[in-house]
């Protein structure tokens, strides 16, 4: 994340500027005092708004203007240049806006407007009470969208984790790595959801869902009825057989309580094997790489990552690691774990104090499957995220929908697509019929280097790779039948930007 108490930059805009230095479509970075304001002329019109990102701090001049929009270069939050409001996650608060006075061909920014407020527009299907089945990304979305949509009913949010919702990309990366604080790690303070009338209940376990009589069952007997509900149940980690090792010694991640114990561990070793070279394992490795311990990584593929990235930037995530001195064992799996020692399957001995397991995860469908709703590798929605039940609704890793773009229906297990799938299924409950078009984005992070990716390619006939990969200043498009499925990039954030763009005017 970006220090956020830099001293400001470039002109100050109370004094003015020539309309003639911003051209269209342009951005200005100036200050208005001791605030950076960001000033972007688009169809005529000139904005003045907070010139940083609400979710990690990017700098918004870097990013793409668009449909009267400003969308950042890091991960793609979308903001209204009008209202500053937050129209895509991963950002979820509004921009700062100034009102701004066009005189004598000049510019001036003068005083700080009110945040508005989205107000639900009218609907003869508002429910009465709502549902949420999770405490994830989609779950955690879904209720913030309805309380920033003014919805008054009553909001009950079931999440068996101890914990309230939390930034999970954080629990890999910067949190796992030492360079952020736990403070930055909540969505929200615990204050906020009593303060937005948000019935949070943490470590509650939920037995059934029963959708004739609209009822959730709770694991003690209890019952909690609704209008509607939003399966939001995620996945969870893949458990691997591992001869030998006792539980104390494997550890997998996908909680704050997963991360804080992996953290304790580190603390007190000085080796660790991680075993899978998937986008969480290797951001485990790095992450541990980075607090000084050496780090073995075992997989059985013999290239990381290659079939979602394709070989070269597989070669590139490899090349980066072992730059950092992480050793890789390709080809390869565990055959047995004693005792702080290792033994792979081609005999080869590492010295480990513990087990980091990154496999992929299973989505949590159990709840779905037991109240007879459809599946199809998850559990089958439309394109408003409504399930076979007509009151129930499916986001996150658990939801798979039709999606425009690829033609087909996919399930996505990404913290984007599932905050913005909360934020549609949400719309959708209180009546207003959004389709879910979002195309696809992730990021992962490798030291200080982060992959952009846009889109969904499952399979390709053509890898165009653009720039100098190694060099880390390039992208490769993923091609299948003529079109672009998806975009890999690396500090190429505005092509990212507009492939995003172009995949969304493809698919409408």
């Amino acid at each position: 994340m970006a220090e956020e108490n830099a001293k400001p930059t470039g002109p100050d805009f109370t004094k003015g500027i020539a309309l003639a230095t911003l051209p269209e479509d342009g951005m200005l970075v100036g200050h208005v005092g001791e605030e950076e304001v960001l000033l972007v002329r688009s169809n005529a019109d000139i904005f003045a708004l907070a010139a940083h990102c609400t979710h990690y701090h990017g700098p918004l001049v870097d990013g793409l203007v668009v449909d009267g929009t400003v969308r950042c270069p890091w991960h793609h939050a979308c903001f209204d240049l009008r209202s500053g409001e937050a129209l895509h996650a991963p950002a979820f608060e509004p921009l700062t806006c100034w009102r701004v006075e066009q005189r004598d061909g000049s510019v001036f920014v003068r005083e700080r407007l009110p945040k508005p407020r989205p107000k639900l527009r009218g609907t003869n299907k508002t429910p009465g009470k709502v549902v949420i089945a999770g405490g994830g990304a989609a779950g955690f979305a879904a209720a913030e969208m309805l309380r920033r949509l003014d919805y008054q009913g009553e909001v009950i949010m079931l999440s068996d984790d101890p914990a309230p919702p939390v930034d999970r990309p954080n629990l890999s990366k910067d949190y796992l790595a030492g360079s952020a604080p736990e403070e930055w790690v909540p969505l929200r303070p615990d204050t906020y959801y009593a303060e937005n009338g948000i019935d949070l209940r943490l470590g509650v376990r939920i037995g059934a869902v029963n959708p004739h009589a609209r009822e959730v069952i709770l694991a003690d007997g209890g019952t909690i009825s609704y209008d509607r509900l939003l399966l939001a149940t995620g996945a969870e980690p893949v458990h691997l057989p591992l001869p030998g090792a006792m539980p104390a010694d494997v550890f997998t991640l996908r909680s704050l309580a997963d991360s804080r114990k992996i953290i304790a561990r580190a603390q007190s070793a000085s080796r660790v094997l991680v075993i899978g070279a998937s986008f969480i394992g290797l951001e485990v490795a790095a992450s541990l790489r980075t607090r000084g311990l050496e780090v073995y990584v075992v997989a059985p593929e013999t290239r990381p990552m290659e079939k979602v990235l394709g070989p070269q930037l597989g070669d590139v995530i490899r090349a980066l690691h072992e730059e950092k001195g992480v050793q890789f064992h390709l080809g390869n799996t565990l055959s047995a774990f004693e005792t702080g020692r290792a033994t792979l399957k081609d005999g080869t001995s590492l010295d480990a104090d513990f087990i980091v397991t990154g496999v992929g995860v299973r989505p949590r469908i159990q709840l779905a499957e037991a109240a007879g709703l459809a599946l199809d590798r998850g559990v089958a929605v439309n394109s408003y995220l409504q399930t076979s039940a007509p009151d129930i609704y499916a986001a996150g890793d658990i939801a798979r929908w039709p999606d425009r773009h690829s033609g087909g229906s996919i399930r996505v297990e990404h913290w984007v697509v599932a905050t913005r799938q909360g934020q549609t299924a949400a719309r959708n409950m209180l009546g207003l019929g959004e389709e879910f078009t979002a195309v696809p984005f992730f990021w992962s992070q490798h030291y200080d280097v982060s992959i952009n990716y846009v889109g969904h390619a499952e399979n390709w006939d053509e890898l165009v790779v653009e720039g100098d990969l190694m060099a880390r200043d390039g992208l490769v498009r993923f091609r299948r039948s003529g079109g672009t499925l998806a975009v890999a990039s690396l500090f190429r954030d505005l092509d990212s930007l507009k492939a995003e763009v172009t995949m969304e005017q493809a698919a409408r």
